[in-house]
């Protein structure tokens, strides 16, 4: 998705939070709050993003949750992710654009790399051979995990695969995304999801202009 409004200096933002944290809801707010200020922004996702990552992306979150291996999700979703970074973001941040991606390399980290085994040494490395490109921003959404399993559920659709791990993974999966935050302080910031939508948006704005500022 584009939206259109003008030019400004490229920057790559990403969403990071357990599943029900509402970080999808918050890029969609933060892209259309940009773009009403005049920001040419890019609103893209993971896995996914680019017309060979969505076709990978189909593969991965669909199905049983014992489908993959937790190393051949590693692979899965590395490919998914070059693919997404040549076609989609690279492109868009040369042009200018403010990228912002609902989910990149921190919940790989996350859900394949210390919630489904002890392979984060091996996210790693495939990152850096293969991808070798941080975000400017991360924002995390964090939300309790009983809370955020509960949502995940409700909205019920194709892509349940990891929705159906159960609510101990969000417990481990939201301790290991505020361990990357307190790991890389540079790049993230923790923003409270367990507010209203309207407030959590004001933050995340806030945030993100101090960063554009």
């Amino acid at each position: 998705m584009t939206i259109r409004a003008g030019r400004a200096a490229g920057l790559f933002i990403t969403f990071e939070g357990i599943d029900g944290s509402g970080k999808s809801t918050q890029a969609r707010r933060l892209a259309e709050a940009l773009a009403a200020e005049g920001r040419d922004v890019r609103l893209t996702r993971e896995p996914g993003g680019s017309p060979g990552a969505e076709e990978i992306r189909s593969l991965v979150l669909e199905g049983d949750p014992d489908r993959w291996s937790a190393e051949t999700e590693i692979l899965l979703f590395t490919a998914a992710r070059r693919d997404h970074l040549e076609r989609t973001i690279l492109p868009a941040l040369a042009a200018g654009q403010v990228v912002i991606c609902d989910r990149f390399a921190d919940s790989t980290r996350v859900y394949q790399g210390v919630s489904r085994g002890d392979l984060r040494a091996k996210v790693d490395q495939l990152h850096e051979l293969m991808i070798g490109r941080e975000p400017d921003l991360t924002v995390l959404i964090d939300m309790d995990p009983d809370t955020g399993h509960a949502r995940a559920l409700s909205r019920r659709g194709t892509e349940e695969r990891f929705e159906e791990f159960g609510p101990d993974l969000q417990r481990r999966m939201r301790a290991a995304f505020l361990g990357l935050s307190e790991e890389f302080p540079s790049r993230f910031r923790v923003i409270d999801g367990n507010r209203s939508i309207d407030l959590v948006a004001a933050d995340v704005h806030r945030t993100v202009a101090e960063a554009l500022a």
